[in-house]
């Protein structure tokens, strides 16, 4: 008998990054509910990032901009954005969750 477990492991991996993504809507840019969820805990743990980004951009004026007009954290706007589009590139995050491993 032909062994699949390999194959098997495979398909939950794709099926685990699949669950990572954004479910399509009519925004692109919506956040995933579980990054909301992640926003939504006062106790989330925070780390710097800090990379050189080409000024012509002006990405820092158009975030403090961004947060004057929607009160986001300046921190929560490179957050979600980041967020986004490596989950739509297929680098969802390895998020912990309740759910039991049926494996």
């Amino acid at each position: 008998m032909t062994d699949l477990s390999h194959h098997a492991r495979q398909l939950r991996d794709l099926a685990d990054a699949l669950d990572g993504q954004s479910d399509l809507t009519d925004d692109p840019l919506a956040p995933h509910p579980d990054t909301l969820k992640i926003f939504k805990d006062r106790h989330t743990s925070r780390g710097q990032i800090n990379y050189a980004v080409p000024d012509a951009l002006q990405l820092q004026q158009r975030i403090r901009r961004y947060h004057a007009d929607q009160g986001i954290q300046h921190g929560d706007v490179v957050a979600l954005a980041l967020d986004v589009y490596l989950r739509a590139k297929g680098y969802p995050p390895h998020l912990k969750t309740a759910k039991t491993d049926a494996s």
